[in-house]
C-alpha cells in the first residue's frame, strides 16, 4: 500500500506541485505588469493591458525567446524609469516570495490582470457582481446537457413550476393554484399572475406541457414520472393536467426538480438536440451581445420578473434580483482567481483551492462560506456500451483498484473531506454498509487483476478523458490512472477541456471512434441521497444518462422505492438496492468533500441550497 502511494507521487507531480507553482505565476504575472508599465512611461505602450489572455501573450514573447535563466533577468527582474533593469533592483527583484508575501502583494496584480475588461467594479450606481464559478458553460441548454455550469446558467434564465426549499420540500413557483382529484389520479394545475418570457410574450400551458415532456425525456426523474403518466395536456391558457395510470406521490417532486419552462418553439425541438436561443421567464435575461463564450457570461436582472412573496428558502419562494447584473467569469488559474477577489476584482469564487482556505479565512476583506453542506461525491463513470467495461467482472474489478484516501488527500482537506461507501452517499437518510467489503481491503491489485481475467480483458487501451480545466477531475483522473496501471490496465488519458467532456460523453461510438471509456465527475451528495433525483441511479440501459448501464432490477427497486410510503420502508429498499448495485457496479466512488466557497465581505444573502449558486436575494452592500 506504501507503494502504491509513492508510485501515485511519482507519476502525478502536478497535483502535489500546483501549490508552489502559484509562486511562480504570480510572480510572472507581476513582472509582466511592470514592464508594461515602464513600457507606457516611455511612451512605448499607451493603452493598459485589457487582460489575462493579453498579459499571457506578453509573458509568452519572453518566454519563447528566452532560455529560462534569461526570463529570470527580463521578467522577475524591475525596471527602471526607462524600461531597463535597474542594478540594485534587479537584485531586490531575484529574492525569494513566500506564499503569503505573494497572497498580500503579487496575488492581487495577477488578479486585477485576469478581470475582463468592462466587468471591473461598478459602473456607475449599477450594482454587478462579478463570480468564478467551478467551469465553463458546455450548452446553454439545461435539458440537453445536465452539466453543472448548463444548470445554473438555467436557473438564472429559467423558471420553474415549483422549487424546492432548504429541507427538499416542494413548493409551487409559477403555479397559482393546484389540486388532486379524489382518485389520486389526475393533478391540475394553474398558471400565476403575470408571468412573461424575455420577449415580451405570455407563459401559457402550451409553453408548459412541451417543455415536461422534453425535459423529463433526458432527466433520470422525469422519466421515471413519464412511465406512470397518462397524459398531459393544456385545458386553457393557464390551466393544464397531469393525469396517471396509477398512483404516484412524487409529482411535486418531479417538477421541483429544476424542470425548466421554455418557450413552445424551444421545447418542441428533439430532446437530443441542443437549443441555442436563450428566452427564458426566470429573474435574470441572458445578454448575448456582452457574453463572451469561454471568457465571460453576463446576466441582467429582468425588470419585468415578478417573485413570488413567500420568502425566498432554496429554490423556492421569493426570486427577488437585488443587483444590476451578475457575470460569469472564466479564470482558469486558481492562484489568479484568489488573488482577484482578495483584490476586490471578483466578488466570489466557488471553488477555491483548499491551500489558501485558512489564509483566506484570516483576510477580513473576504468571508468563507459553505453553500452545499452535504457536500460532492467523487463519481468515476464507466461506460457499458464497449468493452471491457461491458463486462460486469471488468467493472468490479474497479472497485478493488480505487483506494478512495488517495483522492482526497490530493483534492481537500481532512477537515472538509470523508472517503464512503455507500451507494447514496454519506450523511443522507439511505446511506447503508450493504456490500461494502471490497471498500474495506482496496486497492487489491490481486484482486482487481483476477477480475480483469476473469472478464476478458485483453490489453486494450481504455480510454479516460481529463478535464484539465477543474483542477479535482484533473488530479482524480490523474490517480486512477496511476491505480488502473498497477492492475494491468492500459490506460490511454486523454486530457481537455470539460467542456469537451460534457460533449463527449454523449457519443456512443466506440473509443476509437470518437468514444470514452471513463470520464471523471462529481453530483451533490443530497441529490445523490435520493434513488429516483440522482441522474445516475437508473439503469435503463441508453434511455439513461451517461454510460448507459442497464440492469432491471435496479429498475425495480426504484420503482419500489418510489412508492413506498414509509421512511423504514424506503431504508430497507435502499439497502436492497445498494447491495445488487455493487454487483453490477454502474459507477464508482473517489470519496466525498465540502467545498467552501469565499467571496467579498459585502455580498450577502447567498443561500446555501445544493445543486445551483442562485444569485437571486443576494446584496452587494
Amino acid at each position: 500500500m506504501a507503494g502504491g502511494s509513492a508510485e501515485i507521487r511519482r507519476q502525478q507531480p502536478d497535483y502535489r506541485s500546483n501549490r508552489a507553482s502559484a509562486r511562480v505565476k504570480v510572480t510572472l504575472l507581476s513582472r509582466v505588469t511592470a514592464l508594461h508599465k515602464a513600457l507606457s512611461k516611455t511612451g512605448k505602450e499607451q493603452r493598459p493591458l485589457q487582460d489575462l489572455g493579453e498579459a499571457v501573450s506578453c509573458a509568452a514573447s519572453l518566454i519563447s525567446s528566452s532560455s529560462q535563466g534569461e526570463l529570470r533577468t527580463q521578467v522577475e527582474t524591475p525596471f527602471d524609469k526607462s524600461g531597463k533593469p535597474a542594478g540594485q533592483a534587479r537584485r531586490a527583484g531575484m529574492r525569494t516570495l513566500t506564499r503569503r508575501t505573494v497572497m498580500k502583494g503579487g496575488l492581487a496584480v495577477a488578479g486585477a490582470l485576469a478581470a475582463p475588461r468592462g466587468t471591473l467594479g461598478q459602473a456607475g450606481n449599477r450594482k454587478i457582481i462579478n463570480a468564478v464559478m467551478h467551469g465553463d458553460i458546455p450548452s446553454y441548454d439545461p435539458v440537453w446537457s445536465s452539466a453543472d455550469m448548463s444548470q445554473y446558467h438555467g436557473a438564472m434564465v429559467y423558471d420553474t413550476l415549483f422549487g424546492v426549499d432548504a429541507g427538499e420540500n416542494p413548493h409551487p413557483q409559477m403555479v397559482g393554484k393546484y389540486g388532486l382529484s379524489d382518485d389520486k389520479l389526475t393533478w391540475t394545475f394553474e398558471l400565476r399572475d403575470g408571468l412573461r418570457f424575455h420577449d415580451g410574450t405570455s407563459v401559457t400551458s402550451a409553453d408548459v406541457v412541451p417543455s415536461i415532456r422534453r425535459w423529463a425525456a433526458r432527466n433520470g426523474f422525469g422519466q421515471h414520472m413519464m412511465s406512470y403518466v397518462k397524459d398531459i395536456s393544456a385545458k386553457d391558457e393557464k390551466t393544464f393536467t397531469i393525469q396517471l395510470k396509477e398512483r404516484y406521490g412524487l409529482v411535486l417532486d418531479v417538477l421541483g426538480s429544476l424542470c425548466f419552462i421554455m418557450r413552445k418553439k424551444e421545447a418542441e425541438i428533439d430532446p437530443m438536440q441542443k437549443i441555442e436561443s436563450v428566452i427564458g421567464s426566470g429573474p435574470f435575461k441572458f445578454n448575448v451581445n456582452e457574453t463572451r463564450p469561454g471568457t465571460q457570461y453576463v446576466y441582467d436582472k429582468n425588470l419585468d420578473y415578478v417573485p413570488r412573496k413567500e420568502a425566498p428558502s432554496g429554490i423556492a419562494g421569493g426570486k427577488i434580483v437585488k443587483v444590476d447584473r451578475v457575470v460569469y467569469i472564466n479564470m482558469p488559474d486558481p492562484q489568479t482567481a484568489v488573488a482577484a477577489v482578495q483584490a476586490g476584482e471578483i466578488d466570489f469564487y466557488e471553488t477555491p483551492p483548499i491551500d489558501f482556505l485558512d489564509l483566506l479565512s484570516q483576510d477580513k476583506s473576504v468571508k468563507v462560506q459553505v453553500l452545499n453542506e452535504s457536500g460532492n461525491i467523487g463519481i468515476i463513470r464507466l461506460n457499458f456500451l464497449h468493452p471491457p467495461f461491458d463486462n460486469e467482472r471488468c467493472r468490479q474489478a474497479m472497485l478493488h483498484i480505487v483506494r478512495q484516501a488517495d483522492y482526497v488527500a490530493a483534492i481537500a482537506s481532512p477537515k472538509y473531506s470523508r472517503t464512503c461507501a455507500s451507494l447514496f452517499a454519506c450523511g443522507t437518510p439511505m446511506e447503508n454498509d450493504a456490500n461494502t467489503g471490497w471498500f474495506k481491503t482496496a486497492p487489491d491489485y490481486t484482486k482487481a487483476k483476477q477480475l480483469l481475467k476473469e472478464g476478458g480483458y485483453d490489453g486494450r487501451p481504455v480510454l479516460l478523458m481529463q478535464a484539465t480545466n477543474i483542477a479535482y477531475m484533473k488530479t482524480a483522473a490523474e490517480i486512477l490512472a496511476s491505480e488502473m496501471r498497477q492492475a494491468g490496465i492500459n490506460v490511454q488519458m486523454e486530457p481537455m477541456d470539460w467542456s469537451n467532456v460534457a460533449t463527449r460523453r454523449a457519443v456512443k461510438a466506440p473509443p476509437d471512434h470518437g468514444g470514452w471509456d471513463i470520464f471523471i465527475t462529481s453530483a451533490v451528495s443530497a441529490i445523490v441521497g435520493n434513488p429516483i433525483k440522482f441522474i445516475g441511479h437508473p439503469s435503463n440501459g441508453e434511455k439513461g444518462w451517461f454510460g448507459w448501464p442497464s440492469d432491471a432490477k435496479n429498475e425495480e427497486l426504484r420503482a419500489r422505492w418510489a412508492l413506498a410510503e414509509k421512511l423504514d420502508e424506503r431504508k430497507k429498499i435502499a439497502r436492497e438496492m445498494q447491495d445488487n448495485a455493487w454487483n453490477y457496479v454502474p459507477q464508482v466512488w473517489f470519496g466525498q468533500w465540502v467545498q467552501p466557497a469565499v467571496m467579498r465581505a459585502n455580498i450577502n444573502g447567498i443561500l446555501p441550497i445544493a445543486g445551483v449558486v442562485p444569485w437571486w436575494n443576494v446584496e452587494k452592500v
